[in-house]
């Protein structure tokens, strides 16, 4: 990442009850683009969290709606300067219906829009925009039943023809929903002057169930939204079909929580890739890795990467694979604390979590201590690539 002078500031807009992957994916990948991101909400503070939702689609009319991350904010909304930020992100579900009742909200939000700054603004998020009355005129997508009343507020509307439809015009983005966000906040990337280097490359995400959700989603998007070519791909698991993931948090007790998180497609099957057409290997973490451990194909794929020296990222729980795949003798490498046992015993030099700011490169390898410290992890997995972002 390079930014001339100094780093461009987003604003997001947060509220509780916002689309999980719609908050952390943009939130986690400008930061590693070497933006900085203030998360605000009103009525909360620096440090307060705000829950996250994930919807799953059901045999009825609409989706079913479950509890997901607790997503914690960096910045105090009544100590910001507005006017100090140059971009503005909104993500959807329920947040935006209450967050659009708020005076304050909304007066931020039409500051951006009255000065021109980029707006990227999905799924249920432009209810605030309609709400500060900034929408006549403007063409727009959004989810499927906010065409109605952002009719009524002037806007040209767009119906999504997928849930990945985005559409800009001049500075407002807007997309359907987070399945589109490798086009949504590349956009907006642009929109901020930013521009990509070194964006052509072939990544391969190993994945099973139950790996960890950020830890599958925010990498597979980050590097899309640079640009490079992603393929997710199972040793068991069909193209097409999917992968189910685990959200872990912690909530107050010796270990973290499990919940059901987003499920996850394969673009690939395992039988038709060619390894050496890939530059990089990308392993998520979560419960996924102990099981794909036990698995010869993807042990082999694993030792064919590091043996040939191409990039292997791995985060959290994932060096369980690179243990098992006897990759790791002479090898300094972090992961997430409880998977230390693994590492060592493995012959690698274990590099404490504090003590490298959660994420470590040893020439090819990159390992990461977990989906908290995405930022770093993605942003030396970029340097180790050659993909720069300028503005």
């Amino acid at each position: 990442m390079t930014n001339l002078g100094s780093p461009k500031k987003i604003l997001m807009l947060c509220g509780d009850y916002m689309e999980d992957l719609e908050a952390i994916v943009p939130f986690q990948a400008l930061q590693a683009f070497g933006l900085l991101v203030d998360a605000v909400c009103p009525d909360k503070k620096s440090g307060d969290i705000c829950r996250t939702v994930l919807y799953r689609t059901t045999p009825h009319q609409t989706y079913s709606e479950e509890g997901a991350h607790n997503f914690t904010l960096n910045a105090t909304f009544d100590e910001i300067d507005v006017s100090s930020y140059d971009g503005l992100v909104i993500p959807g579900a329920r947040a935006p219906e209450y967050l659009a009742t708020y005076e304050s909200v909304v007066k931020m939000a039409k500051h951006f829009a009255i000065f021109g700054k980029p707006i990227a603004s999905i799924c249920h998020g432009s209810l605030i925009l309609a709400a500060g009355g900034v929408l006549k005129g403007r063409t727009l997508t959004a989810f499927p039943t906010l065409g109605p009343v952002l009719v009524t507020a002037g806007a040209n509307w767009i119906q999504p023809e997928t849930m990945a439809s985005c559409y800009v015009d001049g500075n407002l983005i807007t997309g359907a929903a987070y399945y589109g966000h490798a086009e949504f906040i590349g956009n907006f990337i642009k929109a901020l002057k930013g521009t990509v280097t070194g964006f052509n490359k072939r990544i391969l995400v190993l994945c099973e169930d139950f790996m960890e959700e950020y830890e599958i989603y925010v990498p597979f998007q980050s590097l899309q939204i640079l640009g490079c070519h992603v393929d997710s791909v199972s040793p068991k698991i069909e193209k097409g079909d999917r992968c189910y993931t685990a959200i872990h948090e912690f909530e107050g007790d010796q270990n973290f929580s499990e919940k059901n998180g987003h499920e996850f497609e394969m673009t690939t099957t395992f039988k038709d890739i060619d390894a050496s057409s890939y530059d990089a290997l990308v392993i998520p973490g979560g419960r996924g890795p102990e099981y794909l451990a036990l698995n010869q194909d993807a042990i082999n794929l694993v030792k064919y990467f590091m043996n040939s020296g191409k990039v292997v990222a791995s985060i959290g729980y994932g060096q369980q694979i690179l243990a098992a795949a006897d990759v790791l003798k002479g090898k300094k490498c972090t992961a997430y604390p409880a998977a230390k046992l693994h590492v060592v015993l493995a012959g690698a030099t274990w590099m404490e979590p504090d003590s490298v700011d959660g994420c470590y490169a040893d020439g090819n390898l990159v390992t990461g201590v977990g989906w908290p410290k995405h930022p770093q992890f993605i942003a030396k997995l970029m340097e180790v690539l050659g993909v720069k972002v300028s503005f």
